[in-house]
């Protein structure tokens, strides 16, 4: 073959890798979350345990059942959780557990929903998302002896999920009711059980989900 044909022909060949390259990053780029969202199928619904816990060494943990964000125009979801929530206050007060609640916002106790109102000094902070941040949760819960908490709270994508995770990080066993969780839509409830289970350091023997008529004492 002459050498300018075989010059010719190696150009070429290489200008085609090219662009087959080009179409191969450009493919590349194009497969994300984002344009891949329609197609995404959710993992399996998680199974729920029954739990038995010791009131002597669990605390009840009630965040952010205050209004806002626990609001019956913005928060439907959440007003229904609270029958479920009040239950379950109601069997850990008969059994003497310890009870922490948490406001979010610039709110005062004045603003929790009158059906979960603390009683008898229960103790009250005021934080972000993570009710561990700059508070005196871990004190009150090491105070108390405390190695369980059970978690629950609104909006489920901040403070439950932020909380039950630090306190999991800490050491503690985590118990999360899903009807005591509720969040804003549905599927920020679905997120957040999901990740409780399947982040790092989360699920396994470290965070359980249950109900609340699930947990007993």
């Amino acid at each position: 073959m002459p050498n300018h044909i075989r010059s010719t022909l190696a150009a070429w060949l290489v200008a085609v890798s090219l662009i087959f390259a080009g179409l191969g990053a450009s493919r590349a780029e194009a497969d994300n979350v984002v344009t891949d969202w329609a197609s995404v199928t959710p993992p399996p619904a998680p199974t729920l345990e029954a739990i038995k816990v010791d009131a002597a060494t669990t605390a009840l943990l009630l965040l952010d059942f205050n209004a806002p964000p626990c609001d019956p125009t913005t928060r439907p979801r959440c007003i229904a959780a609270l029958p479920a929530v009040k239950a379950l206050l109601d069997k850990a007060r008969a059994a003497h557990m310890l009870v922490v609640y948490t406001l979010g916002g610039s709110t005062s106790a004045d603003s929790i929903n009158p059906m979960l109102k603390p009683v008898g000094g229960e103790p009250l902070l005021s934080a972000g998302p993570d009710k561990f941040l700059n508070t005196d949760m871990d004190k009150i819960l090491k105070d108390h002896g405390i190695k369980t908490v059970i978690a629950t709270g609104t909006v489920v994508n901040g403070a439950v999920l932020y909380t039950a995770s630090e306190a999991a990080f800490r050491g503690y066993k985590v118990v999360v009711p899903v009807d005591g969780a509720p969040g804003q839509t549905p599927y920020s409830e679905q997120f957040s059980f999901w990740q409780l289970l399947n982040g790092p350091r989360l699920g396994g023997e470290a965070v359980k989900l249950t109900k609340t008529d699930m947990i007993g004492f």
